[in-house]
């Protein structure tokens, strides 16, 4: 087998893995898939009509609905890795000359695409609620990238936060900034309808600009100037997470 096929065929067995380990915990595919679901009727069915948002609310919220998702999954990813870790997983998988690459990548692999079901979920229930988008074919191309991209960022910094915890405990706790953010963000009203101070923390945090251009691209009128942000913060959530994930891979495994 060549250098290459071999990291791929670990990747594949790790990610099967994990993904039996997914489909074995209902807790994580609650807070993966069905909570996000849970908060979408909350918040259209009970509070959406006290907001004044200027369109059909289910409209303006799905958006920030998809990105919630992906975040919600997280807490999981980073207690499993943090397990792996503090368990002795990864040492006897080290013994077994198993990729240690596929370590990683299997965890990030997982969490994006438990993420894109998510994503999928919502959308879907967004339907039946009324939701009617503008997009074009094009500009759902442009939500599946942004979606994809932004799973795949956020995958790579939880698992460097699952690396770096001293505990189960403190890593699924570690991602509850990524968690809070969104509630913190234009997902469920406009900015410009908050408070000062308030009104410039959402306008410049970076879920902020990623729920625009998702909301741009369903809406069919995609903003560049957001859609740049949102990849940049995208690409620094990536590679901060690959390269912290790597360096504290190699200290502590």
């Amino acid at each position: 087998m060549s250098t290459v096929s071999l990291p791929l065929a670990d990747s594949a067995i790790m990610l099967r893995r994990n993904l039996k380990h997914t489909l074995r915990n209902p807790v994580t595919v609650f807070n993966a898939v069905l909570f996000p679901i849970v908060l979408m009727l909350m918040f259209v069915k009970v509070l959406g009509g006290g907001f004044d948002v200027g369109v059909a609310y289910i409209d303006y919220v799905t958006p920030g609905l998809l990105v919630m998702a992906i975040s919600y999954g997280l807490g999981a990813t980073a207690t499993e890795v943090n397990s792996d870790m503090t368990t002795g997983v990864i040492n006897r998988l080290k013994v077994m000359d198993v990729s240690r690459g596929a370590m990683l990548s299997g965890h990030v692999i997982i969490t994006t695409v438990r993420a894109l079901v998510a994503c999928a979920a919502i959308i879907g229930v967004a339907f039946l609620m009324g939701f009617d988008p503008g997009a074009s074919a094009l500009d759902w191309l442009g939500v599946v990238g942004v979606l994809v991209l932004l799973g795949f960022a956020a995958s790579w910094l939880t698992v460097a936060m699952g690396l770096s915890a001293k505990t189960v405990e403190s890593a699924g706790m570690a991602t509850v900034p990524l968690i809070m953010l969104p509630f913190l963000s234009s997902a469920f009203v406009p900015a410009d309808t908050m408070g000062a101070g308030v009104r410039q923390f959402v306008e410049y945090q970076p879920f902020t600009p990623i729920i625009e251009t998702l909301r741009g691209l369903l809406a069919g009128n995609p903003s560049g100037s957001d859609a740049i942000a949102a990849v940049a913060w995208c690409a620094a959530f990536a590679v901060l997470g690959y390269v912290w994930a790597v360096s504290t891979f190699k200290k502590r495994a």
